[in-house]
């Protein structure tokens, strides 16, 4: 079946279920920084900026829940913890690209007047 066949509360659904999963101010600036190769709590709080402590932490445990990342741990001195994006978080990369290319469209034409 392909999407212009479902009916629309079954598209309204499918959106729902997509903008609770990646929703908020964290979500897709954490995902955008593993993109790019942060691995490690500090270095994803550096790229995305303006996060605290706590709310990454969640924001983390969040994307791990919805397999968008894996956490690993190192049993190393000292402990050694490691983020990165799972396969399936690189389903959204499209999407994602998508957003950024309409965000700057959006940007130009609303600060044009």
């Amino acid at each position: 079946m392909h999407d212009h066949d479902l009916p629309i509360t079954q598209k309204i659904k499918f959106i729902q279920d997509t903008l609770y999963t990646i929703s908020g101010k964290w979500k897709l600036p954490i995902l955008m920084a593993m993109y790019s190769g942060a691995e490690r709590f500090r270095d994803i709080q550096r790229s995305v900026g303006g996060i605290t402590t706590r709310v990454l932490s969640k924001e983390l445990k969040d994307l791990e829940a919805h397999q968008l990342i894996v956490r690993k741990v190192d049993d190393t001195y000292p402990v050694s913890i490691t983020y990165s994006v799972t396969n399936y978080a690189f389903t959204l990369k499209p999407l994602v690209d998508e957003m950024i290319f309409w965000g700057q469209k959006h940007r130009r034409a609303v600060t044009k007047n």
